[in-house]
């Protein structure tokens, strides 16, 4: 896990070179002698404001950045790399009723439950769950990626188990066609909207990605950003 917070504070060059390492899941380090190449597979959540001020779009607090300081503050996460983070949030201020409230959410031990019900859904749809009493290996070249490890998650899909395993009814195909056009999605988005969207239907204990898998699913895109 990589967290990164004040996302915009770190330099150009900085996040511009995660992108190799969230893309490939390798860091490769180059030098006069030679390059090396590590392993690099984790998991990135960046925070940042929405402005300088912290308060662009807040309904009490005034922001106090003028329209293009808040342009450019928010520019300084490039297309490429938002292209890269499949889930983007934004969280509005707490009211006072949500804080002093006593319910309680949904207990972290529920939420892990659903969470490992569908990591097994995935190890089972990748061939990884248990091994045949013959000791066969249950991974192939379709479940595999390029630098030999196995497909784990939904993640880990290539464009051709994509096609394979998020397979969308008429419906949803209507709705991505629309969002490809509407919000000019590139082909890397297309691919991360529909694994998202079978990850949010194993969480569901569903077989097929329905439409409201896929709405949820780009909902979470990056709105865009007023030039």
């Amino acid at each position: 896990m990589l967290f990164l917070d004040e996302l915009p504070e770190f330099g150009p060059r900085v996040l511009e070179v995660m992108r190799q390492p969230i893309e490939d899941k390798v860091v490769t380090i180059s030098r006069a002698q030679g390059s090396l190449t590590f392993p690099a597979n984790f998991q990135l959540i960046g925070a940042m404001n929405p402005c300088p001020c912290g308060f662009y779009g807040d309904p009490v607090k005034a922001c106090t950045c003028s329209p293009g300081i808040v342009t450019k503050y928010q520019k300084r996460i490039s297309g490429p790399l938002l292209d890269r983070i499949d889930i983007h949030i934004e969280v509005p201020r707490v009211e006072y009723d949500k804080l002093s409230d006593q319910r309680l959410g949904e207990p972290s031990a529920v939420i892990q439950k659903r969470v490992e019900a569908a990591r097994q859904i995935q190890r089972n749809r990748f061939g990884i769950g248990d091994k045949s009493a013959a000791g066969e290996s249950a991974t192939s070249d379709n479940h595999s990626e390029a630098n030999g490890s196995t497909i784990t998650c939904n993640a880990d899909m290539r464009p051709a188990d994509v096609r394979q395993f998020c397979d969308l009814d008429e419906t949803s195909r209507t709705l991505m066609r629309s969002a490809m056009s509407q919000l000019q999605l590139s082909a890397r988005a297309y691919h991360r909207i529909l694994k998202l969207a079978r990850t949010i239907a194993d969480l569901a204990g569903c077989e097929r990605i329905l439409p409201a898998h896929l709405a949820e699913a780009l909902q979470y895109r990056p709105r865009m950003m007023e030039g």
